[in-house]
């Protein structure tokens, strides 16, 4: 094992267990906010303390995100969530292990009911998912990380292998109509319709490439691509999808900071600014696909890089060495320009909080080697 790197006195792994103890001291789980609901904020946070756990396997990470499950799911998997949205089945993804840990069939139960949104949730004339029902004809980014894993999983686990090429093509089409030439990288989303104020004129794409729904895009991308044997037909397609992602990311990457910027490719722009989230979903992006030897290991020093920048830029620590993430972007819709740029920042917000452990975790497992 090589000597961890120290990051402001603290290792990947203690700062991965250092923002998750943080929020889980301060917050039962059932109410993280936004509290009692079954929402991707708390998955997202929670997919981050599992993956502490399946590292340390200390019991209080398990019985956190248990915790937060149990109270939403009861004895027989009945649970309340929104039916009209990818975003409500990001979630699941805590469903899966704590069936696989504790055999209980009420899990298995709760992951079927999300599976099944799959069947009535409309699409597009290709067959691409609308992200929400209020979000009519429109496919975006986001939602390949918020569905996709899941799906993957689930088909494995109970042997619909069908879901998994449903999620590739999903991944597919958004690739096909939301990617920029331009820059190689890809807009937020997509308006088939092309009836939406912010829909660009032709190809119906939004305008902007916004970090963290490219974010939400690598994660899901990188981990589709472990999910897959090495024998199947799309492996190696999608491991040149995410090289090419990673090649002209890197290119926007801020020089001084090793960070990214709300609107990607357009640091040069005075207004825009450097976000948190984002750039550990790009940390988490890189550092996996160096870890699984899907691209050339030099693109490590762009994840380490961004990593030391979020935790000397964005990383707060209190007397009591509880950990306050900021410069997070509030939950955001796809406009233009101005709309983003104008979106406030916030502390500790899951989502934010949750990307930083994940990232962390993929940067001790680098480091560990």
């Amino acid at each position: 094992m090589t000597n961890q790197i120290m990051v402001n006195g603290k290792k990947a792994l203690e700062w991965a267990e250092k923002a998750s103890l943080s929020l889980m001291n301060q917050f039962e789980p059932i109410m993280l906010p936004p509290a009692n609901r079954w929402h991707y904020h708390q998955g997202v946070f929670l997919c981050g303390v599992h993956s502490v756990w399946q590292e340390t396997q200390k019991a209080e990470y398990l019985q956190y995100f248990k915790g937060y499950v149990d109270k939403l799911v009861d004895e027989n998997g009945n649970f309340y969530f929104e039916r009209d949205q990818l975003d409500a089945i990001q979630p699941g993804l805590l469903l899966l292990p704590l069936y696989e840990q504790t055999g209980e069939e009420r899990y298995k139960v709760a992951a079927s009911k999300l599976r099944n949104l799959l069947n009535t949730i409309n699409k597009t004339s290709e067959g691409g998912f609308w992200h929400k029902d209020k979000y009519p004809y429109q496919m975006w980014l986001d939602g390949l990380y918020m569905a996709g894993p899941f799906t993957v999983k689930y088909g494995q686990q109970f042997n619909e292998p069908e879901l998994v090429e449903l999620v590739l093509k999903q991944e597919e089409l958004m690739r096909k109509n939301t990617k920029d030439d331009r820059t190689g990288l890809y807009f937020h989303g997509w308006d088939e319709s092309g009836n939406t104020p912010w829909s660009v004129p032709d190809t119906h794409t939004a305008p902007e490439v916004w970090g963290r729904s490219l974010g939400w895009y690598g994660l899901a991308v990188v981990d589709i691509i472990g999910m897959l044997p090495d024998d199947h037909p799309k492996k190696a397609e999608l491991i040149t999808v995410l090289q090419s992602l990673i090649e002209n990311l890197v290119r926007y990457q801020d020089e001084e900071t090793g960070l990214w910027y709300q609107i990607v490719d357009k640091g040069h722009l005075e207004d825009n600014w450097l976000e948190s989230s984002c750039s550990s979903l790009f940390v988490y992006t890189i550092a996996k696909a160096v870890n699984e030897n899907y691209i050339d290991p030099k693109y490590y020093e762009n994840a380490r890089k961004a990593y030391e920048g979020i935790i000397s830029r964005y990383i707060e620590v209190d007397e009591n060495d509880n950990v306050k993430l900021t410069g997070i972007c509030i939950g955001t819709s796809i406009g233009v320009y101005d709309y983003y740029i104008n979106r406030e920042t916030c502390e500790n917000d899951l989502h934010g909080v949750g990307a930083f452990i994940l990232a962390s975790m993929q940067i001790y497992r680098q480091e560990a080697k």
